[in-house]
């Protein structure tokens, strides 16, 4: 299983909002947006619940599974 995010497209959706801009509205680093939309970072529910209310989604539209586990 692996969690996989469309933050990018809703940064776009949004106003083509900067990793910079929406790093500043919901108060973490640059960084922490860029290694999220990279699948390096998995937020904590807490932020993943400030991205959700911030572009006003259920968090399962700005993040979902992969399941690669094979049924048999």
């Amino acid at each position: 299983m692996k969690i996989k995010n469309k933050l990018k497209e809703w940064r776009v959706r949004k106003g083509d909002l900067t990793q910079e801009e929406l790093a500043k509205k919901i108060g973490v680093s640059r960084q922490t947006i860029n290694a999220i939309e990279k699948g390096k970072y998995l937020p904590s529910l807490q932020l993943a619940f400030k991205l959700s209310l911030f572009f006003d989604v259920p968090i399962e539209e700005i993040f979902y599974v992969v399941n690669n586990k094979k049924r048999g």
